[in-house]
């Protein structure tokens, strides 16, 4: 059974580990807190894959909401534009 120094000295790396990504976290600009970065680390440590993680368990930002949003409407758009042209040709390869 491990001594309570030991227990300790643990607890207080674990805070210095988790102090360490904080600071890093506020320099990226991730908006994430200690109690984020620290469940994060605990599944990264038990085998989460950290990609999968950072996909599945945080938000996508407005930004990148917005990017996905204008592709989406490209892509419309461009279908539309490909219909007509499908259509206005059939019409005069029938006129033919």
């Amino acid at each position: 059974m491990p001594k309570a120094d030991e227990l300790q000295q643990k607890r207080e790396a674990a805070r210095e580990v988790i102090d360490v990504l904080q600071e890093i976290a506020v320099l990226l600009n991730t908006k994430l807190n200690r109690t984020q970065l620290s469940l994060s680390v605990s599944l990264i440590e038990n085998g989460v894959n950290p990609e999968a993680l950072a996909v599945c368990a945080f938000p996508i930002s407005s930004y990148s909401r917005w990017l996905i949003l204008v592709e989406q409407t490209v892509i419309k758009e461009l279908r539309k534009v490909s219909e007509k042209a499908r259509f206005e040709n059939a019409g005069s390869d029938s006129a033919d």
